[in-house]
């Protein structure tokens, strides 16, 4: 029987995102692949940050 690894949270599943996409970055020479790539890590960068965003004003609000 296979086991089930832990649940993740939304956060660590975006980190390990992009850690895969900036590993296949090294590898990758200049050009349109190049750049997509870029774009996706910066995606997931904003994501998390909007995310932590989100996440503090809703403590803020739960606090009250």
């Amino acid at each position: 029987m296979r086991r089930r690894s832990e649940p993740h949270t939304f956060e660590e599943r975006l980190d390990a995102q992009r850690l895969r996409l900036e590993h296949e970055l090294s590898r990758v020479p200049d050009g349109q692949q190049r750049d997509t790539l870029v774009a996706r890590i910066d995606q997931l960068q904003t994501a998390a940050e909007m995310y932590d965003f989100l996440m503090t004003r809703e403590d803020a609000a739960a606090s009250r």
